[in-house]
């Protein structure tokens, strides 16, 4: 590890110089970033019918996870993403 004559390392010296820049040009960096992410962003598009289906599923099953868990019904070792594979299919299979 080099250390420099007054005893600080590298590194050290590295985060300093890092955090005088970062404060120097903070505002400048910020309006920067801002003015660009206003200009390149795209609008958002419409969600299809499947995703507005999807979104549905996952509050209802979240909700039943919820108050399952809560009823300390849950199988043992079941976690979300299980309980929402069985969820989903369920609901999936009643919506047909």
């Amino acid at each position: 590890m080099l250390r420099f004559k007054t005893g600080l390392t590298m590194a050290m010296a590295a985060v300093i110089v890092a955090t005088s820049l970062a404060s120097a040009g903070s505002a400048a960096a910020q309006t920067a970033a801002t003015t660009a992410a206003t200009t390149t962003a795209k609008p958002k598009r419409a969600l299809t019918p499947g995703q507005i289906a999807a979104r549905e599923r996952m509050k209802k099953c979240a909700a039943e996870w919820k108050a399952t868990k809560a009823a300390g019904k849950v199988e043992k070792g079941m976690k979300w993403p299980q309980y929402w594979s069985a969820c989903n299919k369920r609901l999936k299979a009643a919506a047909t």
